[in-house]
């Protein structure tokens, strides 16, 4: 592969009027605004090397960055007031009990876990925005298209996903007091795999010889193995969408996620969990999960974003666009699929509902784009492993219910080999957790149910692993894309109408990105 030169430190689409950026911050900046904006982010590009800039209401940071090796190193070189992004605690708020004792969490007592690192990654991309308004933890923006649960931000809790690694070849610990990054999970897995070096790059785009895919942002985690580990013939993902990870602990520890604990007894779980990039969102996170590269790098940056080059609206992430979300995958990154394929090229690869499944064999998003036909998801009513109490009067939770149905029979049918052989590598993702973690907020009854329900459909999936006789040589690992924070429905308001009395033409796509410059106002 053609080694990368340094991850360009100017965008591709034009630079925007430094005056009209300004004036947008300035805006959002403003006091009037402090209930509802967290963190405004940009970058300043008019000097020789890119200046980053996080600000809040009652100060801000002016940091740069320079070559370490394969990564970068970060250096602060202005403070004006509290420095927003001082706290990168990755162990604050956690477990649930204290989540609960600080809900919507004064913007002094919060912390970003690696915040230099989530902030500058995001403007590498080509079609990065401007500017980067952040909601706080309180911000209720139903009005917006918003839930009583949310996430997007980097702040700890809205970051903060689980991470499970569990069966062949790993070493059994438990639950540990640690944290890594959700772009660590990848190469850890193709480590415990015994995958081969890619010929890579690493997060400066500058060659990395342990490099376990064409473009690695992560590290391969240490002390999870087994001293001498036992390669797993097979490894499966699962993704348990918008899942807070305190709250997957607690329900573990009370006794109602039996398979979790069960995966959990048969390996490790980090405490503290597995850090989203920012921004903690869907897409831009299954990608990072399935690549080792921050959305910044793989260039699925957001649900919803502005592309000044081409001048139009891209959305990823509605049924209509699903299936094709992929379009600008950045051709330089490689995802597990793929990575499993080029050591072991006759590896069966399965991907179960996941719209990043490059390189798999099987995938119910191939089958759509190829024109085939999908089945129709049974009647809710008539699902196994549904709570009725939520899945017959509240819509998303019907919705979400029937789709991770198809994940679990397409899981469990890969495994009852329709596919000739048994996959080396599947991904399975699971939908209805964030469904419900939205609804109700993540300790609400019907987050917790959703979680019930996702665990009994994880016991079909291992009931079937086990029928064939191959669970003792199997690895599996448990991620979710993001965390999930609940917010104060007393607190709302839209920063919309402020930026508006700019008079700068902008758009504000996905609620947050903001592009200077572009008419359009709110598009999304």
């Amino acid at each position: 592969m053609a080694v990368e030169e340094p991850v360009p430190t100017a965008p591709c689409s034009p630079l925007p009027d430094p005056a009209q950026v300004a004036a947008l911050g300035d805006a959002l900046a403003d006091p009037s605004l402090a209930p509802i904006v967290e963190l405004v982010l940009s970058v300043d590009r008019t000097g020789a090397e890119p200046v980053y800039v996080a600000r809040a209401v009652d100060g801000q940071v002016h940091f740069t960055r320079s070559v370490d090796g394969h990564s970068w190193r970060y250096d602060v070189v202005a403070t004006d007031g509290r420095n927003p992004l001082a706290d990168q605690s990755v162990d604050r708020f956690s477990p649930a009990a204290d989540e609960r004792a600080n809900r919507w969490p004064d913007r002094t007592r919060v912390s970003y876990p690696y915040a230099y690192e989530m902030v500058a990654q995001i403007f590498d991309a080509p079609w990065a925005p401007d500017l980067i308004c952040e909601h706080t933890s309180a911000h209720n923006w139903e009005d917006q298209g918003g839930h009583r649960g949310e996430h997007g931000s980097p702040t700890v809790v809205q970051a903060r996903a689980p991470f499970v690694l569990a069966g062949a070849g790993v070493r059994r610990q438990g639950v540990v007091p640690r944290a890594c990054r959700l772009i660590d999970v990848a190469p850890t897995v193709l480590a415990l795999m015994g995958g081969v070096p890619a010929d890579g790059v690493g997060q400066n785009g500058l060659p990395r010889p342990d490099a376990l895919l064409r473009r690695q942002d992560g590290d391969v985690l240490e002390g999870l193995f087994d001293e001498q580990p036992t390669r797993p013939a097979h490894v499966i993902g699962l993704l348990f969408d918008g899942c807070n990870a305190n709250v997957l602990h607690e329900l573990v520890a009370a006794g109602e996620l039996p398979n979790v604990a069960r995966l959990i007894d048969d390996g490790v779980s980090f405490g503290h969990g597995a850090m989203a990039s920012l921004p903690t969102l869907t897409l831009a996170n299954h990608t990072g999960i399935l690549t080792g590269a921050h959305p910044g790098h793989h260039r699925i940056i957001n649900n919803a974003w502005f592309d000044k080059m081409a001048g139009e609206q891209v959305i990823t992430n509605s049924p209509e666009t699903w299936a094709w979300s992929m379009a600008r995958l950045n051709p330089g990154v490689e995802t597990i699929h793929q990575a499993v394929k080029r050591t072991w090229p006759d590896a069966l690869c399965v991907s179960c509902n996941e719209m990043c499944d490059n390189g798999a064999d099987v995938s119910i998003f191939a089958t759509m784009r190829s024109g085939g036909a999908i089945d129709t998801p049974p009647k809710a009513e008539d699902l196994p492993f549904v709570t009725e109490r939520f899945v017959r009067p509240v819509k998303d939770y019907e919705i979400s219910s029937r789709i991770d149905h198809l994940s679990m029979t397409q899981a469990v049918d890969a495994f009852e080999n329709r596919h000739g052989s048994l996959p080396r590598f599947m991904w399975v993702n699971f939908s209805l957790t964030d469904a419900a973690f939205h609804a109700g907020g993540p300790h609400s009854e019907i987050a917790h149910a959703s979680l019930r329900d996702t665990d009994a459909r994880l016991g079909a999936v291992m009931g079937a692993v086990e029928r064939a006789g191959v669970f003792d040589d199997t690895a599996w690992f448990l991620v979710a894309d993001h965390g999930m924070e609940e917010n104060d429905p007393s607190v709302n308001g839209d920063w919309g109408p402020v930026l508006a009395d700019t008079g700068v033409p902008h758009r504000d796509e996905a609620y947050g990105f903001v592009y200077a410059g572009v008419e359009g106002g709110r598009s999304s």
